[in-house]
């Protein structure tokens, strides 16, 4: 499942998430599952059609993702593999960082980081002039709608209703399913 915000050239998104690494780190080993979001630049590129057209809008550039993710096989609640990426190399992200206060309240801390636009872009090491001057405050708004609708997708991958096991030979890649790639 996607969900979606969008503002003048930043935008976030949300999803379910079941994955397995190819290469885990050690500890790192077994599937996790859980909601990863991302904040994202938007590329608005120019109508394809009339003045009437649909407006063409790209989810572009990762700026910053937090992984809210726990191993399939440890306790629900866990938050384990809970963890975020502040930098990426193009559409690569950078090492996980793991935060205690992000594994101890991770609606909080994703509250938080949604309401400091700035830090975050600061962090990504992308120019601030690359998000709309009233992106900050309007992304800030909303972040707490953002993170009861996280709280709310974490529920149901709890529940087993979303981040499910993919099946066998269902995907060329079965180790990971992300509802929104």
């Amino acid at each position: 499942m996607l969900y979606a915000w969008g503002f003048e050239r930043v935008g976030v998104v949300a999803g379910d998430l079941y994955f397995i690494d190819p290469d885990p780190a050690p500890g790192q080993e077994g599937a996790e599952r859980g909601v990863r979001l991302e904040v994202r630049l938007l590329e608005r590129p120019a109508l394809t059609g009339s003045i009437y057209a649909a407006q063409p809008i790209v989810i572009d550039r990762p700026v910053w993702r937090a992984d809210l993710l726990e191993t399939v096989a440890g306790p629900p609640g866990s938050h384990d593999r809970t963890h975020h990426h502040p930098k990426f190399r193009g559409w690569e992200p950078g090492r996980r960082q793991f935060d205690p206060a992000m594994t101890e309240d991770p609606i909080g801390w994703l509250t938080a980081r949604l309401q400091d636009l700035p830090g975050l872009m600061e962090g990504s090491e992308i120019d601030p002039s690359e998000a709309g001057p009233n992106d900050a405050a309007e992304l800030a708004g909303v972040a707490p709608e953002i993170a009861k609708t996280v709280e709310d997708l974490l529920a149901r991958v709890r529940a087993g209703e979303l981040a499910k096991e993919p099946e066998s030979g269902s995907e060329p890649l079965a180790a990971a399913r992300v509802s929104w790639l």
